[in-house]
């Protein structure tokens, strides 16, 4: 390892990747270096076995059942769920409900919330959100006659907090904003804008999807009304994810499906809804799923996230420093706090073209707009290039990238 990183990590960084056997994978003959984490990242070998496991000796349905099968599948589910309220640190495990992911979660909410709402009635989320942190309002806004607000973003790409003070009014009815910027990295400050949104008792919803897996999260500590998260985005399975919201909002919120599990009972004349969280998980869930998740929230405890922050910001600043040292590569997204999301672009070519020529040398990056096309507007860009780290890479495959940006370079820069 690099000595100038490792000299100050306390982390057995090759045996974490020896965890992984994904990382063994060579394409095109070069040494994967996988940089695509804010996308999805990759599965230890403890979730891979997990999942086998559960399909092998306790596939069944959950809640319904009463032989033995059920009765494992559905202990096993339900520890996952307390395995999430203590990496949380809810209150009570009725605060924990299980969706398909981050975006079921922000649709989910949208459409609860806006049973509650009137005419005229403001939702203000931020210029940075992802698109399933954005669409989701503006297609309420749209067929409740509701004012979206949009709080603005520096050339930092920072939240203006003055400007979030000002946009905040008395028809203001819920705050919707993202922990960490999935295009730029930024952390925002979640905790003043919860005590301000507070201050005029509107409740908060917290995108935490690329934050969970960088930053330890304490949802009473934060007082967050919801905080939301998928599983694929911190070593877990895809098709799971997670919902924490406040129980008496919970409970004030109707019901976002209909189906199994979600009732108490159910007459030809009308229906009595289960109690929490259950009033939201309707049909069959995704059982393996969520037992997968508690495994790999259980991983990442293992290590501490502390840790892994603490090396994940390392690596962010070895490569910040590698690659201004190219002509014509601008980093876009340079808050002073942020996660490992390293996104640029170089003046004479596509990010395509780098994704392309970075692919070929074995380095996995993301080239797009990242589902945040305004984020995008505003640096009057189409898109970056972005590379973001976890806590399986290395200084070394960070050179691996930056040789092969130097190649970007001598083929369309010079």
């Amino acid at each position: 390892m690099n000595p100038e990183v490792a000299a100050t990590v306390d982390l057995d960084v090759h045996s974490i990747r020896a965890d992984f056997p994904i990382l063994n994978v060579q394409p095109y003959g070069q040494h994967l270096a996988y940089f695509d984490n804010a996308a999805t990242t990759q599965k230890p070998q403890v979730v891979i076995d997990t999942l086998t496991q559960f399909y092998e000796q306790f596939n069944s349905n959950v809640h319904r059942g009463v032989h033995y099968l059920s009765q494992h599948a559905t202990e096993a589910y339900e520890k996952s769920r307390e395995i999430v309220r203590r990496f949380l640190n809810a209150r009570s495990t009725a605060e924990i409900v299980f969706v398909r992911g981050t975006t079921e979660a922000l649709n989910l909410l949208a459409t609860t919330f806006g049973k509650l709402l009137q005419p005229g009635d403001e939702i203000l989320i931020s210029m940075m959100e992802h698109h399933s942190n954005l669409v989701p309002w503006q297609i309420l806004a749209k067929e409740k006659e509701l004012k979206l607000k949009y709080i603005p973003i520096t050339e930092t790409g920072e939240l203006d907090l003055d400007a979030f003070e000002r946009l905040l009014s008395d028809r203001t009815r819920v705050v919707s904003i993202v922990h960490a910027s999935n295009s730029l990295g930024t952390v925002n400050p979640i905790e003043k804008i919860i005590e301000l949104a507070h201050q005029n008792d509107i409740p908060v919803i917290i995108d935490g999807a690329q934050a969970v897996a960088h930053i330890a999260v304490d949802v009473q500590s934060l007082d967050a009304d919801f905080y939301v998260f998928s599983g694929h985005k911190i070593y877990g399975p895809t098709g799971i994810g997670v919902l924490y919201g406040k129980e008496l909002w919970l409970d004030r919120l109707p019901p976002y499906q209909a189906g199994g599990d979600m009732i108490k009972r159910v007459t030809l004349e009308e229906t009595t809804y289960n109690v929490l969280p259950y009033k939201f998980e309707a049909g069959t869930p995704n059982i393996a799923g969520a037992v997968g998740l508690g495994v790999a929230l259980e991983y990442v405890q293992n290590i501490g996230l502390s840790k892994i922050a603490r090396y994940e910001t390392q690596l962010l600043e070895y490569a910040t420093r590698a690659v201004e040292e190219i002509p014509g590569l601008r980093i876009i997204g340079t808050a002073n706090q942020k996660i490992g999301v390293l996104s640029f672009v170089m003046d004479y070519t596509h990010p395509h073209d780098i994704g392309t020529i970075l692919d070929q040398a074995g380095v996995a990056i993301r080239a797009g707009h990242h589902c945040t096309q305004p984020v995008m507007d505003f640096f009057g860009v189409e898109g970056t290039a972005r590379a973001s780290f976890a806590v399986y890479n290395t200084p070394e495959e960070i050179d691996q990238m930056v040789k092969a940006l130097w190649q970007v370079y001598q083929l369309f820069g010079q």
